[in-house]
């Protein structure tokens, strides 16, 4: 079976397995106070031009998600974020299991809008019954999004401005972050993002890491005690220096840069075969994520040689699919999943 279904089929990247071989047998100190981490940390903040950010390492996505809000937020305060946002539908319930309701509106695209945060914010104050209700304190983004899209640099702006008007923290969760970098169609920077968001993270596990994200903080207010938070919420790990050692190796010599270009490419050639095709999409995406809508005899036919994410059954002959493409798809097996798709 060659899998396409999701973007963390395999281990990591042959640079990171050797760099955690080489880096072994050194004794050093733990929690993430280790020279490996240190300069991990500071390649990553020489990348986001922000060198007074902190930089903290933890395993996966759904615990720097939870870990970060929890950290940021009152008991009585809320998240606010796109309905198809991680936080709302993929992370069972990890956000509001922390305390915190997490407050939904309909994304666009698998965005939220600066308009849509301040009529957040006023329909929460223009209440007149706002403490009967979560109140609203942070906006939650993905970049790339669910659906694979991106958020311009106009739109991230135009959603710092909105949170200072309103008061709110922006958090970028960063779990793809390297395949939006690399897509033809963007234009924010880590340096974009370290200016506009209070924290964000890069993500590593479904980068080229064996599992690891990198959570930036810039905003002074969200540092305070946050690696307290860290350690009661579990999430502070004893050998964090295989943390570090890894991000030390997708930041150097432009490794993580590499990898995402190379999905990206593969993913946008599997775009290009099913648009030949015939077939049309749900979402117009330019980075790994691709969602063709493909007739369900043919996925029959695909799904005996290759795994897929089924999307949304859009009828009894149709259904939309999501393939993925990673830093480790190799062209022999893109080369044959178009040549499948042509004779389909």
């Amino acid at each position: 079976m060659i899998c396409f279904n999701c973007d963390y089929n395999e281990g990591c990247h042959p640079a990171v397995l050797e760099a955690l071989a080489r880096t072994n047998m050194e004794q050093t100190a733990g929690y993430g106070e280790d020279p490996h981490c240190g300069h991990a940390a500071e390649l990553i903040r020489q990348a986001c031009d922000a060198p007074k950010a902190d930089v903290h390492f933890l395993v996966g996505g759904t615990q720097v998600n939870m870990v970060m809000i929890a950290a940021a937020l009152r008991p009585h305060q809320s998240p606010v974020c796109a309905d198809s946002g991680h936080i709302n539908v993929h992370e069972t319930g990890a956000v509001e299991a922390s305390g915190h309701k997490v407050i939904s509106v309909p994304g666009v695209d698998g965005k939220i809008s600066a308009e849509q945060v301040r009529q957040v914010w006023r329909d929460h104050y223009e209440s007149g019954t706002e403490e009967h209700m979560a109140q609203p304190k942070l906006v939650y983004i993905s970049q790339p999004t669910e659906f694979g899209t991106l958020y311009s640099k106009k739109e991230l702006e135009a959603l710092r401005s909105v949170c200072d008007e309103c008061g709110f923290y922006l958090y970028a969760d960063g779990a793809r972050l390297g395949y939006g970098l690399a897509a033809k169609e963007n234009d924010v920077t880590l340096p974009d993002l370290a200016r506009n968001c209070d924290a964000f993270y890069i993500g590593g596990t479904k980068v080229g890491a064996l599992f690891g994200e990198a959570l930036v903080i810039v905003n002074d207010e969200l540092k305070t005690d946050f690696r307290y938070v860290e350690k009661q919420r579990g999430a502070m790990l004893a050998k964090g220096r295989i943390l570090g050692v890894q991000f030390e190796t997708l930041f150097t010599g432009g490794l993580y840069e590499k990898m995402g270009r190379h999905a990206v490419e593969l993913a946008l050639r599997i775009r290009d075969a099913c648009a030949e095709k015939g077939w049309s999409f749900i979402m117009d995406s330019p980075t790994n994520q691709q969602f063709p809508i493909v007739p369900n005899r043919v996925l029959a036919k695909l799904g005996e040689k290759y795994a897929y994410s089924p999307w949304m059954k859009l009828s009894d002959q149709e259904t939309a699919v999501r393939f993925c493409t990673s830093w480790a798809t190799t062209e022999e097996n893109v080369n044959a999943l178009i040549e499948d798709i042509k004779n389909a």
